[in-house]
């Protein structure tokens, strides 16, 4: 006849709970020395050329001979071997000038942080945070509404869809 099993009795488990007074929650006082970085987060780093044990000995991850098997053994970029490299080989057109300044951007719809009848012009588009450099090209676009409000602009490029929208609105642009 075989055995009875005996049935796992399992203990009923404990709430604990935070014994507060009131309905505050005590936790426990952080301080510097407590704190760990998270488990697995930090692995100790790869002792190359320790001997065969450690799984990346002798040649220590650089394959056999050669010039990349050496110090400071690398090759400047674009060099193909001796090959005539391609920057050499494809035909060059054109210029690029090194000055060129791209003008910085700002839509009509943000003249909306201006005051009423304000003059625009490189300062106060600075002053209102709206670009970086008073000193750089600015160039106002027609993105967005004018909202009915009045502007002066002076010393800034406006596009045609921005210039028609501030003079619908009664602004002048000088």
């Amino acid at each position: 006849m075989p055995k009875a099993k005996a049935k796992a009795t399992r203990k009923p488990r404990s709430k604990k709970r935070a014994q507060a007074s009131g309905s505050e929650i005590q936790y426990p006082r952080l301080a510097l020395h407590d704190l760990r970085p998270p488990r697995g987060s930090h692995r100790a780093r790869i002792r190359k050329g320790r001997g065969p044990g450690s799984g990346i000995g002798k040649t220590a991850g650089r394959g056999g001979k050669g010039q990349t098997a050496r110090q400071g053994g690398k090759v400047r970029p674009g060099f193909e071997g001796g090959q005539m490299p391609l920057i050499r080989r494809i035909p060059k057109r054109g210029f690029t000038n090194p000055f060129k300044q791209p003008a910085q951007v700002v839509n009509v719809r943000h003249l909306g942080l201006l005051a009423e009848g304000v003059e625009v012009t490189p300062e106060t588009l600075f002053g209102a945070g709206l670009v970086r450099r008073p000193d750089h090209p600015i160039k106002l676009l027609g993105t967005g509404e004018v909202q009915g409000r009045k502007f002066m602009v002076k010393g800034v490029a406006v596009s045609a869809s921005a210039k028609q929208k501030i003079e619908q609105a009664g602004g002048t642009i000088a």
